[in-house]
Formats: C-alpha cells, structure tokens, sequence
C-alpha cells in the first residue's frame, strides 16, 4: 500500500497523544479500519513510515499490531509482498465499550460535544470570515459532493474528510490536528450504530446549509447552519449514552 495522502488518512495517521502512546496508537489503527482508510484486504504503510506518521517508536507500533492481531483484526504476512494486513471490518463496539474508551481519553462525554462545538464554530466562522480562494473552493466543492454520493459502509469516512477539510482550509495546522483528535472519539461513539438513510440524508443537507453560508460570506449564518448540525448529533448521542 502506497503513503496515505487522502485527508481521512491524514486525520488517522498523524502524531498521537503523548502520554498513551500504546493506546492512542491502537485506537488509531483501529480508526483506520473502521474509516476505510486501510480496507479488508489491504496493507497497511510499511512499519517506519508508519510509526513516523504516528510519532510513535517502532516497538510502540509493533505491539500495538501485535494487540490487534491477537484480537483477530489484522495479520502479518512474510515475504516480499508481506506486512500486515486488515482482515476484516471489526464488529461495532458496544455501548458500554464506547464510553470506556472515552474515559479512558479523559473526557466525559458533554466536555467532548462542547469542545467539538466550539472548535468547529471557530472553523466555520472564520472561513466566512476570510472566504475562500478558487483552489478551496474546488477542494470544498469535491468532498461535499463525495459525501452527498456515499453509501451507508461509505459515509462516516467521507463525512469525516468534509469536517477535516474545512478546518484545514483555515490554514492552522494546531486547529486541524487538535479537530482531527476530537472528531476521532467522537466518531468512536457513533460507531456503535450504522449510520441511517434518513440521518445521512439529513446530514448532507446541513452540509449544503454550511457550505452556502462560508461561500457566501456570511459568518453567523454559518454559525446558525453548523449549530443545527452539532445538535443532530449530539442529541442522537446523548440519547444513546446519557
């Protein structure tokens, strides 16, 4: 498998938290999976640039390989076509298996939904603010329509890459990877349950609502546009874990 140069694999490999290394390093291999940025089938990057991208040592990145192989989700192949591969898409944790790993970040869960909401507003607002170029707008253009022709196995990968793009076209490197690490866990809750025709159909016409409001340079319709957004989900979420 070649270097990742999608932005769902940007946001998945890139340095992890210091202070859990093993574990962060474990959740994002396994966000990796469940995204489609490394499908049933396919090899992940060669270990050093692996553990490179991760900011992790490689006897950091072997066990935690070594975890999830234990666990049945990849296998490692010798030869000179060999590496370690994905089996296949992990079952959907639990609930209860959702929350703990939340914990375990150290963050409950309405801390996490406040703090991804004022990280985006900022986002948002701001790219209003600025508006964009032709280039952002073309980026913009290409992952909202990505997301608008998804499938249900496709959409929370490319619903993420929209969220990740917007904040990278704010030109803030800290902003995009603290963002990433947020919509990271968020997406951990809600892979407790597929996504729904209605929820995404919903979803992707507030897409739209946000898109219009930074094209058209309005900051607080973008505010208004991304607010409705956020409380979709969080009180879908908020139904299931509260």
């Amino acid at each position: 498998m070649d270097p990742p140069t999608d932005p769902a694999a940007e946001a998945v490999f890139r340095p992890v938290p210091s202070g859990r290394a093993l574990e962060a390093t474990v959740d994002r291999l396994l966000c990796a999976i469940r995204l489609g940025v490394v499908p049933a089938g396919a090899r992940f990057p060669a270990e050093r640039d692996l553990a490179a991208r991760l900011g992790v040592g490689r006897v950091t990145l072997r066990e935690a390989l070594r975890l999830l192989q234990d666990q049945g989700y990849v296998e490692a192949r010798r030869g000179r076509s060999g590496g370690t591969f994905v089996r296949g898409v992990p079952p959907r944790p639990t609930p209860g298996q959702a929350l703990r790993g939340l914990a375990a970040a150290g963050a409950g869960l309405d801390d996490l939904l406040a703090f991804r909401r004022g990280l985006e507003t900022g986002v948002v607002v701001r790219l209003a603010e600025t508006g964009l170029t032709a280039e952002q707008e073309r980026l913009l253009s290409v992952d909202l329509a990505a997301a608008e022709r998804a499938d249900r196995a496709a959409y929370r990968r490319l619903d993420t890459v929209l969220h990740v793009t917007l904040a990278r076209l704010t030109g803030s490197e800290e902003l995009t990877a603290v963002l990433t690490d947020v919509r990271m866990r968020v997406n951990g809750l809600m892979d407790t349950a597929p996504p729904t025709e209605e929820g995404i159909a919903l979803s992707n016409a507030q897409h739209g609502e946000i898109v219009r409001a930074v094209r058209a340079r309005d900051p607080e319709a973008a505010r208004r546009a991304l607010g409705a957004h956020l409380a979709a989900v969080e009180s879908g979420l908020r139904a299931r874990f509260g």
